[in-house]
């Protein structure tokens, strides 16, 4: 019988002001990868200053290092949650996203919610990539 295990990826990160993050970036369970929800913070903890096309870009450079933590890349996203805090953003936000996945996207939910930090948006992901 196959051993099923739940591997969680990257859980040392700490947020502004060096609080531990209560959560894993990453978690690989079978033959699927889970993403948080990833936003435009920086090394340091806080969140990328600018606009929805900076924070944009800093959110999906968050989630390729999150999906290189399970060995993933954007190919091997099957399905994205997004959350845009103003849906005014959301054909800037669109513009930048599509950039992303020249070859077309994976699916994709988008709605507008307010964000528990000062971000502009969230990305979460769901990954299918077999073992082995």
């Amino acid at each position: 019988m196959t051993e099923k295990k739940i591997l969680r990826l990257g859980d040392d990160r700490t947020g502004a002001g060096g609080q531990p993050l209560p959560f894993a970036p990453a978690v690989r369970a079978g033959d699927f990868v889970f993403i948080s929800g990833q936003v435009a913070m920086k090394e340091n903890g806080e969140i990328e200053a600018g606009g929805i096309e900076s924070q944009t870009r800093k959110t999906m450079e968050n989630l390729i290092a999150a999906l290189a933590l399970a060995n993933c890349t954007l190919d091997d996203v099957a399905k994205v949650g997004v959350w845009l805090d103003d849906p005014r953003d959301f054909w800037t936000f669109n513009r930048v996203y599509a950039s992303y996945f020249p070859n077309g996207g994976p699916a994709r939910s988008t709605v507008r919610s307010q964000i528990m930090v000062d971000a502009k948006v969230e990305i979460d992901a769901v990954v299918y990539k077999p073992l082995g």
